[in-house]
């Protein structure tokens, strides 16, 4: 089991790297009480595998000390738990900025009139979790895209670090466009089986639609095109952090051409290397 504690300062970014974390596959639990941590951790044992992956975050909220903590993770510890802590840090300049930026007030200045003190109270309360930290991410000079690869390179599997997930799916313009899709490319230019007899009620994923439509230049040229977007697109989305994508292929109906689009985009991407989903949204309509 792979159990992260993540903890630091307010404003560090803790709830950034959870939402990073939980893009890896982490279940991550945002300020649960220390004292069922334990308890929490037995349950997750007792799923034998279902949570394997889990990062709690626990910071200054509620706590004068952190002795309570330190005794729920020596209770851990003696279930076979091996935690690592995650401690998250920035200058005080930055966290002040980011405080201003968002209007959001300090946990240790409710009222507003001296985050810089609570800045460094906070520093003085966490010093003790901060010295028992596996990790020590200073978020100063990171942005989001930046924090991003930082936390995937130390604790993504290898098989997640292309850090992104493509979903490719067909669609008939007559049933409006899907409303999560990042990429639309209309394919009604192609020629239609639908007026061929034989053809009308089969799909793109039937061999003679298949046949019909790649015997044509025009579909032949477009794919390599496609593929050529599509290949220099999808590292640079992986580069910006982007966890997935959303490439829809329409057609009228969506039945024939942009099922059989899609179908074979799909399998480009799949050489490429990325985690892909192929999926037709109007083929039974």
């Amino acid at each position: 089991m792979e159990f992260f504690i993540i903890s630091g300062l307010s404003g560090a970014g803790k709830s950034k790297v959870a939402a990073i974390l939980e893009d890896l596959d982490f279940y991550c639990v945002d300020n649960m009480p220390v004292v069922l941590m334990p308890i929490f951790a037995e349950l997750c044992i007792a799923t034998k595998g279902r949570y394997d992956k889990v990062a709690l975050v626990t910071d200054v909220r509620g706590q004068d000390s952190f002795d309570e903590l330190f005794s729920s993770l020596e209770r851990m510890r003696a279930l076979g738990v091996d935690y690592k802590i995650i401690y998250i840090e920035a200058s005080n300049s930055i966290i002040l900025k980011r405080y201003k930026e968002t209007r959001r007030r300090h946990p240790l200045d409710p009222d507003g009139l001296d985050v810089t003190g609570a800045i460094n109270r906070e520093k003085k309360l966490l010093a003790p979790i901060r010295d028992r930290a596996d990790y020590i991410i200073n978020t100063s000079t990171y942005s989001l895209s930046n924090l991003q690869h930082k936390i995937q390179d130390i604790f993504a599997d290898k098989k997640d670090l292309r850090g992104l997930n493509v979903n490719i799916q067909s669609f008939g313009f007559k049933y409006g466009l899907p409303a999560d899709a990042d990429l639309v490319f209309d394919v009604r230019f192609l020629p239609n089986p639908y007026y061929v007899p034989e053809l009308t009620h089969q799909c793109g994923m039937d061999e003679p639609v298949r046949e019909f439509i790649f015997q044509y230049e025009q579909t032949n040229e477009f794919m390599k095109k496609l593929q050529d977007l599509v290949g220099f697109l999808l590292p640079n989305y992986a580069e910006e952090g982007k966890p997935s994508v959303v490439i829809a292929i329409g057609c009228t109906g969506g039945h024939h051409r942009s099922v059989a689009v899609a179908e074979a985009l799909a399998a480009f991407v799949r050489e490429l290397g990325y985690e892909t989903v192929c999926t037709h949204r109007d083929v039974s309509k």
